[in-house]
């Protein structure tokens, strides 16, 4: 979310004065390659740096500190750098060749002259006790153009703060720190001078990534205090597709014996490469000349500066909200102008003066905040109007028990109210001939843990063996594919009063009481207490939690976001009926847990892994047990079985060909990239494989529904190539093990999958 939102607003921007929105983060002077041999002596120091990192890292050896921190960034290239001509660009259309004026170079060059491309402030104070871990509190944010910051951008991550940990992060991306254990095997040192900093006598030493052909090459300068063996400077140099240039500078405390982080920097420049990237969720382009010149937007660059004062040690302090680690004030949002002095270290250049002057001017002319506030919405699944957001997903669906089924609903809005909300929708199936609906509504009883307590009538229809977890994130699509092939369905009369709360730090729960008339619709019975049952009466309780131990997360005026998402990720989820006092037929409860894993790398690649399971105990009907979401059609040719792909659901297994009271099952994806096939032809590359594992306790009890079990183990692997045109892609899996069908053909599934780039 929030590398897609902080590119929306800089292509929005960037396009009025480039009208080519993708050109950016290049410059065309490309950082040398730093070669270094093997020293002994650097890899000594080095060592002696690692053994002496307990006693130089702040974390450990203070108990407390604190300072303030002011932050710039700007997106921007030397105007001096830049060509200024007016070009004829050959054009052909209808077979007929025109001539079309380019003077895109001579426009970007003017605005140059005059102002940034786009430009930030923030300032922070930041705590730290040993036992709180580190917190950041903004105090003042300032984006040129924008009443209120876009708070994702707030938590983005350029630099670490402390470089004493196994790992290092840049941009987002973590690699093996030079001065840590593993940096002595990963990489190359090499002492290059002695210099002094500070009156300080230091060690400078050259390192380099060992593997050059790894992906995540690191190179750069790391100086050593030659007494204590603290860091006292470094400079990082990532060079692949994009060039990172980072730097921290620190300042030595004689009490104390530290050295501690005072300035850095971080510079993003065209690398050494002539394709497009892709990197923070969008896809840049670079351009080359047939001269071999590099174009003018190939010179824009990302530059960010901060430097810290007011630095203070072992102070007396007591951190509030200390499992928020980044904390935005209401006031931080509506700073004037004399605030931001005192934190400058140099007055704004009239450059950056004419840069919020004209971009104030340019965001409230397009109404670039309010294109972003749909942005956010749309990504939800719905269109604000007015104080109702449309809800897109109710408008049209199909499946094989309604036929097509159109429908209207939505919510109230933070422009209705930020503390109570009313929601609800309506549906017609054709085929069917059913009205479905819902209505309910919620109110805020907990404004830091973004707690709501709702109540909701629903009638409507569900999939037999259905899995969801009631905190899992909804996310809009413009189709989903898998309604379409499904046939069994059955009609619920629901009431539900939740409460959902952010109260335990990085999570989110939801509770749940609800009681439903279930009518099963199909030719099944349940046989239980010897009566066979078609309709029947359940309350239950559920709670549903998600953990993400290893995100961080911010709180802002708006409520708490997961501004920094990192894996595992966890979900539990336990639900049990209430027999006694209230009305129910059966007695059963059930247990859901899954781990999500996913690994990105630089180059675009991703890994993705996905452990799922769940247990059913007592008298469990087959509405709520498990049916691991296949969706593959039970028709003898390969053609007819051919429809679209689903999220995370088995390809080639058959609709209601197995059910399960207890499952265990595995997925793991790799996206390798895409392929170069043909200049307008550039698929994504994905190879997928699933295992499922799963047994069913009293079948007998489950009469008129022929299915099978999963004892013996499900299997299927398959490639998928996404987006091979225009968003549209194509897929193969093969059905493998002891569920596999005799003949070869029957155990091929051909999917069709459809990509639909909203464009934020």
């Amino acid at each position: 979310m929030k590398y897609t939102l902080l590119f929306l607003l800089f292509f929005c921007l960037s396009s009025q004065a480039q009208k080519r929105s993708t050109d950016v983060l290049n410059q065309s002077k490309e950082l040398e390659e730093i070669t270094v041999q093997y020293d002994p002596s650097a890899k000594d120091l080095i060592r002696k740096a690692v053994a002496s990192s307990d006693k130089n890292n702040p974390e450990k050896v203070l108990k407390s500190f604190s300072f303030k921190n002011y932050t710039k960034l700007i997106v921007s290239a030397d105007p001096d750098s830049l060509s200024e001509k007016i070009e004829s660009v050959w054009t052909k259309k209808r077979g007929v060749e025109h001539v079309k004026i380019d003077s895109s170079k001579y426009k970007l060059k003017k605005i140059l002259l005059k102002q940034h491309l786009y430009q930030t402030e923030k300032v922070s104070e930041f705590q730290f006790s040993k036992d709180k871990k580190l917190k950041e509190r903004v105090t003042g944010a300032r984006m040129a153009g924008f009443k209120k910051p876009i708070y994702e951008y707030l938590g983005l991550k350029l630099i670490p703060f402390s470089l004493y940990e196994d790992k290092i992060t840049l941009f987002e991306t973590k690699y093996i720190n030079p001065v840590s254990k593993s940096g002595l095997s990963e990489y190359q040192f090499h002492i290059t001078d002695t210099v002094y900093i500070g009156n300080r006598k230091v060690v400078a030493t050259q390192f380099q990534t060992k593997n050059q052909h790894k992906s995540k090459r690191l190179s750069g300068m790391v100086y050593i205090d030659m007494e204590s063996y603290a860091i006292a400077q470094t400079v990082f140099r990532v060079n692949t597709v994009i060039n990172i240039t980072a730097k921290n500078y620190f300042v030595y405390n004689k009490e104390y014996n530290l050295w501690f982080p005072s300035t850095n920097n971080f510079k993003i420049v065209k690398g050494n490469n002539k394709e497009d990237i892709k990197i923070l969720g969008e896809t840049i382009k670079f351009t080359t000349d047939a001269k071999g010149e590099k174009d003018n937007y190939d010179q824009v660059y990302v530059f960010s500066e901060s430097w810290n004062s007011e630095i203070e040690f072992n102070p007396d302090i007591k951190i509030h909200k200390a499992q928020i680690a980044l904390d935005i004030s209401e006031a931080s949002i509506s700073r004037n102008e004399n605030y931001w002095t005192p934190f400058r270290k140099d007055t704004l250049d009239l450059r950056s003066i004419s840069t919020y002057t004209v971009l104030d001017s340019l965001v409230a002319t397009e109404k670039y905040e309010e294109k972003i506030q749909i942005g956010r919405k749309v990504i939800s699944g719905y269109i604000p109007l007015g104080a109702f957001d449309l809800d897109l997903r109710q408008l049209v669906k199909y499946n094989n028990f309604e036929g097509l089924r159109f429908g209207l609903g939505g919510t109230t809005n933070e422009k209705f109210s930020k503390f109570y909300k009313m929601f609800g929708y309506v549906a017609y199936g054709l085929k069917d001939e059913g009205t479905k609906y819902a209505i309910g509504n919620s109110v805020r009883i907990g404004n830091f843990t973004n707690s709501w307590l709702s109540i909701t009538y629903t009638d409507d229809l569900l999939e037999y063996g259905n899995i969801n977890f009631d905190v899992d994130k909804r996310r809009f699509k413009i189709y989903d594919p898998r309604p379409l092939n499904i046939t069994t369905f059955y009609a619920h009369k629901t009431w539900k009063l939740a409460v959902e709360s952010k109260i335990i730090p990085k999570t989110q729960a939801i509770w749940s009481l609800s009681q439903s008339k279930i009518n099963t619709l199909i030719d099944y019975a349940f046989y239980n207490n010897n009566r066979y049952y078609t309709d029947y009466q359940l309350t239950l309780s559920t709670l549903s939690i998600s953990w993400n131990p290893y995100s961080e997360y911010m709180q802002t005026p708006n409520g708490r976001l997961e501004y920094l998402s990192s894996f595992p990720k966890f979900t539990f989820q336990i639900t049990h009926t209430i027999p006694n006092g209230l009305a129910n037929d059966f007695n059963f409860g059930k247990f859901d847990f899954k781990i999500d894993y996913e690994k990105k790398y630089i180059r675009g690649q991703k890994t993705s892994f996905l452990m799922q399971s769940g247990i059913a105990f007592g008298d469990t009907p087959l509405t709520h047990l498990y049916s691991l979401s296949p969706n593959s059609l039970d028709k003898e040719s390969l053609i007819s079985r051919v429809n679209f792909t689903s999220k995370d659901g088995f390809e080639t297994m058959r609709f209601n060909e197995f059910y399960s009271s207890e499952y265990a099952l595995f997925q793991l994806k790799h996206e390798i990239g895409k392929l170069k096939i043909y200049s307008k032809v550039n698929p994504n590359l994905v190879l997928v494989s699933r295992a499922a594992w799963g047994d069913m306790h009293k079948k007998g009890n489950h009469q008129n529904m022929e299915f099978k079990t999963l004892t013996k183990g499900y299997f299927e692997s398959g490639l998928e190539l996404n987006n091979i045109y225009k968003g549209f892609g194509l897929s193969g899996f093969y059905r493998y093990g002891d569920y596999a069908f005799s003949n070869f053909k029957d155990n091929v599934s051909i999917k069709l999958s459809f990509n639909f780039n909203l464009g934020f």
